[in-house]
């Protein structure tokens, strides 16, 4: 088991582009893996790959926009958080059978045993997005 004193923190700025998200999804195994959290990793990542999408489509203005990834391993959870500059709150939505988007919120609340929003840091515009994973066994 392991035993932490501090929480392992990683951080990082990527561009609010579609083709970022690989390497969000790589990054996010990485880290994962790194931290010996394995058995988190598919939840992790798709929940991670589903929140970048939406930051992407929808809370980055421009090309120029970068969305804050923040991935937080304490004892007992691991947290992940994207930050983006738009100021709209994410709102889960209930699509039809036949569309083809719109699920990515449904998809977090399923994988994650936590998510919701945050307002973003002192002087800075926009929102997080967080999703939390219980790192040992669910009771």
């Amino acid at each position: 088991m392991i035993s932490l004193s501090r929480p392992r923190l990683f951080q990082v700025a990527v561009p609010a582009h579609p083709s970022c998200a690989a390497w969000v999804r790589r990054t996010v195994a990485a880290h994962l893996t790194l931290w010996q959290l394995s058995h988190l990793l598919d939840d992790a990542v798709l929940a991670t790959d589903e929140l970048f999408a939406n930051a992407v489509r929808h809370g980055g203005a421009g090309p120029a926009d970068a969305i804050a990834l923040v991935l937080e391993h304490t004892e007992h959870e691991l947290r992940v958080t994207l930050s983006d500059p738009s100021p709209r709150l994410p709102r889960p939505r209930t699509p039809g059978t036949a569309a083809e988007s719109g699920r990515g919120l449904s998809i977090v609340a399923a994988l994650a045993d936590d998510w919701g929003t945050a307002p973003p840091d002192p002087g800075t515009p926009g929102k997080k997005v967080w999703f939390s994973l219980v790192t040992g066994e669910k009771t």
